[in-house]
């Protein structure tokens, strides 16, 4: 037959609910396929389950990916310890001579640190709140333009760690060829609408257009009125200190120049080529011969900088490698064509964009993990878009856009949580604060899906 029915769900339901009561997205991965495996060859199910792993480790998009991800992490390493970004930040901020100049300038430097959510999180908290603090901005809306620029910028940016994690995902579901995942990435962008809206509300409600309202007005008036830019209950600063201490080493020893050069370059042989990876190991040649001649780091340095950059981002691997295994299992299962037959009889394809940009949002939002969930969705929902007649670049981008917004509002999230401590505010501070504001480009993305559905499809 065709697919096993409803027993084909199963495994993807597991993953979901492992997800949420563990939080660790790579163990529940792992653990859907292993029931996957079970519903599929019964007692052979171990032999069959290493046979898959074969499969995915053989794949030539895997080992692309491997690569890809890991040089990132390498070259993301080697900027943190050169100070190159948190030197640029240093730089830009001297110009801030007002409240709103100082906001803009924390939402200005949170796109051009669009390498990495997580390097944007910490170095974009550090290098302003002493700067918006002059002006007596709450940290909860420090926080909050932060993290409207964080993952947002990311995914709207091919030349980044999310969109190497995107390329992938493309490749590895048949939306793009392999070898042509940045290319395709691109032609996303402008379908990633979550990410458009939430790019612009910042500036919005900075300059007053978007009146201010809630939790958020009601911090800007304590920062205003008591001087109190951290919340009263917020007074610990413990881990952080140490963090800041290294953070503001890092900007006295470093240069703008040593994070745009690379970057910039990254950018040019990746738009030349449309590979990354050629992108990415120029890049990281780049740092070598910008970086020995500054006596920034020794060739030791350099090499454990890379390795441990590298090692950093095994976690993602082991997230996409899991998830290729889960696909196998699915597949086997017929887990594609049951869910089609579902949605193909049930729901209007010009609907599909919308449906999809809600799920997904719920769903990463529920879960507090991003990439995985993409992982788990894409292969689900891309056959149901093919099926359908529906364009699978605008379905892409209602996944990546849903993931976003899962990495913009969850608040027990990583870059969340990377942003509240660097800008020494507590998760839920953020929580009551900021998602009210979320709320806005929320609504405006599902606007613009409904009118995709039926102007495009």
């Amino acid at each position: 037959m065709d697919h096993y029915g409803i027993l084909s769900l199963v495994p993807v339901i597991c993953v979901i609910i492992l997800v949420f009561i563990t939080k660790r997205t790579m163990a529940s991965l792992v653990a859907g396929s292993f029931i996957g495996a079970i519903i599929l060859y019964k007692q052979a199910f171990v032999l069959n389950w290493i046979d898959a792993v074969y499969v995915v480790l053989a794949n030539g998009t895997w080992g692309w990916l491997f690569l890809v991800i890991g040089l990132f992490g390498s070259l993301v390493a080697l900027i943190e310890l050169s100070g190159g970004a948190l030197g640029f930040s240093a730089a830009a901020t001297k110009i801030c001579k007002g409240r709103k100049q100082s906001l803009f300038m924390t939402w200005i430097l949170g796109i051009i640190v669009f390498v990495d959510d997580w390097l944007n999180a910490l170095a974009v908290g550090a290098a302003m709140r002493n700067v918006t603090d002059k002006f007596k901005v709450p940290r909860e809306l420090l926080a909050y333009i932060i993290c409207a620029t964080g993952a947002v910028v990311c995914s709207l940016i091919p030349f980044s760690t999310w969109g190497a994690f995107f390329a992938g995902q493309l490749e590895a579901n048949g939306v793009a060829a392999v070898g042509q995942g940045t290319a395709v990435y691109i032609q996303t962008i402008p379908y990633i609408s979550y990410a458009m809206v939430a790019l612009i509300v910042p500036p919005l409600y900075i300059a007053g257009i978007i009146p201010h309202f809630g939790a958020m007005k009601k911090a800007e008036k304590r920062a205003e009125t008591l001087g109190l830019m951290i919340p009263p209950i917020n007074n610990e600063e413990g881990a952080i200190v140490e963090e800041k201490e290294a953070i503001e080493a890092g900007m006295k020893k470093g240069r703008a120049v040593n994070f745009l050069i690379p970057m910039v370059l990254l950018a040019v042989i990746t738009i030349i080529t449309a590979e990354i990876l050629y992108g990415v190991l120029a890049s990281l040649l780049c740092c070598a011969v910008m970086y020995f001649p500054q006596k920034l780091m020794n060739g030791k340095q350099f090499l454990d900088a890379m390795m441990s950059g590298f090692k950093s981002m095994m976690g993602v691997v082991g997230i996409i490698t899991a998830a290729f295994i889960l696909r196998e299992m699915n597949s086997g299962l017929g887990l594609p064509a049951f869910v089609i037959g579902l949605v193909k009889d049930t729901l209007d394809p010009r609907l599909l964009p919308l449906f999809v940009f809600i799920i997904i949002s719920a769903l990463t939002f529920a879960a507090g993990n991003f990439w995985g969930m993409a992982a788990i969705s894409f292969p689900v929902i891309i056959p149901i878009a093919f099926e359908m007649g529906v364009d699978p670049i605008l379905i892409s981008g209602a996944i990546i856009s849903g993931t976003t917004f899962g990495s913009n509002a969850c608040f027990y999230g990583s870059e969340v949580t990377l942003t509240c401590s660097s800008s020494q505010i507590q998760n839920q501070d953020y929580a009551k604060t900021a998602l009210p504001i979320i709320a806005i480009p929320f609504v405006g993305a599902c606007i613009l899906y409904a009118i995709f559905g039926f102007v495009l499809v």
